[in-house]
């Protein structure tokens, strides 16, 4: 496995080299880390796919892009393997260094191995069920599990599919699938046992930081049954590992037709309600937008003009729901699957652009 891990030096050194616009790159969790990322989620579990996002990932790091999202249950693993061969290639050809890149996974949901010739849901109860690393009485809607044997293994998993000794950041994904299965003591009690578990696997090495990735839980009020409050969890990190914890990200949808994380106050912080990504910012949380272009769809959008004026130097409504998205206050990166070369050049094209102003984005909701 490759050694190393992203670091300040690093980063810097491969923003410094790129022909990136100025605000293209962000400081956050000690790092230098692009305004877009190559996200891996999206595609047919096929070799055609696997070459797709291989190429897209050269694309990225030719366009000033050094953030690349993935996850062990996208494609029955694929996309991590196929992010491992792309980065191991483009290290041994020089194009990039390890310690220049940051790669993210997740765990939590139980994959398949579309590289294994079981029924995807008999390799999952084989693997995982049966051999007690996933057992019964942790499974919540038979889908997800994040007890500490479990977690451990996937860490392990997800390592040796991407051919990397440390992963930059690991989150626990979608936690919330948890709080339709158990109560709310039973969530917490299951969160502070993976939070230890992580904060066990960080001091090994084998993760550098840890996060939570959410589809609803940052953005729904404290109302709502599956509501993720960050203050809590941080403090929860805090409990389990001080002031030295590894809590560093979270990633949740920010797009033009999901703004909840930009403008809808779901997170209460020092007796405040604040938006996710202000709540992010004020506790000091690297955050990651996902489903930037809404999985294609916006990129097929006719917006209306006070959105085309708002960002003149986006062409496209691709380009546009892009900008929005990689512009939001208080986000670091927004993720964009892109499993062409093509596709990739289309969507990295934007890192020449400086991503625009708080002021037009918030404009837009007023």
């Amino acid at each position: 496995m490759i050694s190393g891990r992203a670091t300040l030096e690093g980063t810097r050194r491969f923003a410094a080299r790129s022909t990136a616009a100025p605000g293209h790159f962000r400081d956050a969790m000690g790092l230098c880390l692009s305004s877009l990322g190559l996200g891996t989620y999206l595609g047919p579990e096929d070799a055609k796919t696997d070459a797709g996002y291989e190429a897209s990932v050269a694309v990225a790091l030719g366009t000033a892009v050094n953030v690349f999202d993935t996850a062990i249950n996208y494609r029955g693993q694929k996309s991590e393997r196929a992010i491992g061969r792309a980065l191991a290639q483009a290290f041994a050809e020089g194009r990039a260094r390890r310690d220049e890149v940051f790669v993210s996974t997740k765990g939590g949901y139980l994959p398949h191995d579309a590289d294994d010739p079981r029924p995807a849901r008999r390799y999952g109860h084989e693997t995982f069920v049966v051999s007690g690393l996933a057992p019964e009485d942790a499974l919540a809607q038979g889908c997800h599990c994040m007890a500490p044997g479990y977690l451990r293994d996937q860490v392990a998993r997800s390592r040796a599919n991407l051919g990397l000794e440390t992963i930059d950041l690991y989150y626990l994904h979608n936690v919330e699938t948890q709080l339709g299965a158990v109560d709310r003591a039973t969530f917490e009690a299951r969160l502070s046992l993976a939070i230890e578990t992580l904060e066990g696997e960080a001091a090994a090495g084998r993760i550098g930081a840890w996060g939570l990735a959410t589809w609803d839980g940052l953005r729904v009020p404290p109302e709502h049954p599956e509501h993720l409050a960050l203050e809590k969890i941080l403090a929860a990190a805090r409990d389990v590992a001080g002031e030295r914890h590894h809590f560093r990200a979270v990633q949740l949808p920010t797009n033009m037709g999901m703004a909840q994380s930009v403008v809808f106050r779901s997170q209460e912080v020092a007796g405040r309600r604040l938006p996710a990504l202000g709540a992010c910012a004020a506790l000091g949380l690297a955050a990651f937008g996902s489903a930037s272009i809404l999985q294609g769809r916006l990129a097929r959008y006719d917006f209306p003009d006070a959105v085309v004026q708002a960002f003149p130097e986006a062409p496209s409504s691709l380009l546009q729901a892009l900008q929005f998205a990689r512009s939001a206050p208080g986000l670091t990166t927004s993720l964009v699957g892109a499993a062409s070369p093509e596709h990739a050049a289309e969507d990295f094209a934007l890192a020449r652009e400086n991503p625009a102003a708080s002021e037009a984005i918030l404009g837009l909701f007023v």
